[in-house]
């Protein structure tokens, strides 16, 4: 799964990389990114590029409770194409959720040690998200989610899963708003192949959500 994540990045170079042409209200260094809180997205609607702020964790828009959100902070790629949660948003919800780093806990003798995994080629970069919209009376919650694959031979040593992270020539693709054959879907991101990925450990400061300073991407020496 991917749980938390980073993105450091400058404003500027990121409203530039998308051409988007408004500040981001929200914006700020975010170095311990947890499910539920805002997370910046990119979404496109045909003609231009629009950047805003998504909850993290998937609410349906039939969803009866909103709790479900918790539930829902990512989805499987492999079968995402299958389940009704998933497959109407992939067909025409699709989004950039941007990050430049993400975490994941390898399993050791003494324990579970949180890794930083970052790519050694790109400041910043996207997930491969899906987002809805959920309305009931007068609440209103636009949310997403992180799609995720079986680990590369990087990443297996440190976990068996990892976040679909799109090539910067798929983006614009994938951020289409037309309607897509789940089976091509399917069949991209199961071929998908995810490289120059780097990893150092960090302090476990990093496994307390209401952390979030440099002390959390900080290396350690073990």
């Amino acid at each position: 799964m991917c749980g938390r994540y980073t993105l450091l990045a400058d404003e500027v170079e990121i409203l530039k990389e998308y051409g988007i042409d408004h500040k981001l209200e929200e914006f700020a260094p975010r170095y311990n990114i947890a499910p539920r809180q805002n997370v910046l997205t990119v979404i496109s609607d045909g003609e231009n590029n629009r950047a805003g702020y998504l909850k993290w964790g998937l609410v349906p828009f039939w969803a009866k409770d909103p709790g479900i959100g918790y539930k829902m902070i990512n989805a499987r790629s492999e079968t995402a194409h299958e389940k009704p949660s998933f497959k109407r948003l992939l067909q025409r919800k699709r989004c950039l959720i941007l990050a430049d780093s993400f975490y994941e806990w390898k399993k050791e003798e003494n324990g579970k040690q949180p890794m930083r995994i970052y790519k050694d080629d790109r400041p910043f970069f996207a997930f491969a998200g899906l987002w809805d919209r959920w309305k009931q009376d007068d609440k209103e919650l636009v949310t997403c989610t992180i799609l995720t694959k079986e680990a590369n031979d990087f990443m297996e040593p440190i976990h068996k899963r990892m976040p679909v992270i799109l090539p910067k020539e798929d983006e614009a693709w994938w951020m289409q708003q037309e309607e897509r054959d789940l089976n091509e879907l399917h069949d991209y991101l199961r071929s998908l192949s995810i490289d120059g990925l780097e990893a150092y450990p960090v302090s476990t400061h990093v496994n307390n959500a209401r952390n979030e300073d440099e002390a959390c991407i900080e290396p350690i020496t073990r």
